[in-house]
């Protein structure tokens, strides 16, 4: 019963200054020895190099330069009262940002619109000149074709051939010598169309 009994701290183990921070570990060999980084500030003992002039105007440069150069173009600015103070225009909101828009950089409907009817019309443009093309694309004749024409031309001189042979010998009237003009220019017209027929195996016709 009673209070416990605690061992009393000796005075001699009292607490001492920086006695409770963390200790760094040794410094080792290997760091000491390492390289130093090479320091961004001249030395005490470096010493700058003497001697060296340019031959540039600098006065005349500038002059030129202030000459010839554009002005500069003063910031837009703003003041809140007759005698207020001054802020920039830009970074105050009351001058409309186009880039801050919802629709900043959406194509507006109306090009959308025209941008399709545009493709539309080269679509059907495109689909009239195909089909002008085909209905005049070149047909080739087959030989069943090429037969029956043949044989048709053939026909038809030996008719032309029969009517020219009835003439009668002598040609003494302007009709008669007309007509037989007529069925002589006939049968040399079948005669090339015959010889061009039988000499071109393959002929292509256009279609009308």
């Amino acid at each position: 019963m009673g209070p416990a009994k605690v061992a009393v701290p000796s005075p001699k183990n009292f607490l001492q200054k920086h006695s409770k921070e963390p200790k760094l570990p040794a410094r080792k060999k290997e760091q000491d020895s390492k390289k130093l980084p090479a320091l961004s500030v001249p030395r005490r003992t470096d010493h700058p190099v003497m001697g060296i002039q340019s031959k540039k105007n600098f006065i005349n440069t500038n002059a030129v330069a202030a000459i010839t150069g554009l002005p500069k173009k003063p910031q837009p600015i703003y003041v809140d009262r007759r005698q207020g103070d001054k802020y920039l225009l830009e970074t105050s909101g009351l001058v409309p940002k186009y880039i801050k828009k919802k629709d900043y950089g959406v194509t507006p409907k109306y090009v959308t619109r025209r941008n399709e009817e545009m493709k539309r019309a080269q679509k059907e443009y495109e689909a009239g000149i195909l089909e002008h093309l085909k209905k005049r694309a070149m047909k080739q004749l087959s030989d069943e074709e090429r037969r029956s024409l043949l044989q048709g031309l053939k026909k038809n001189w030996e008719e032309v051939y029969r009517e020219f042979q009835g003439l009668s010998v002598e040609i003494d009237t302007i009709p008669k010598k007309i007509y037989k003009e007529k069925l002589e220019s006939q049968m040399k017209q079948l005669e090339h169309d015959i010889e061009v027929i039988e000499k071109h195996k393959v002929i292509y016709i256009a279609n009308e």
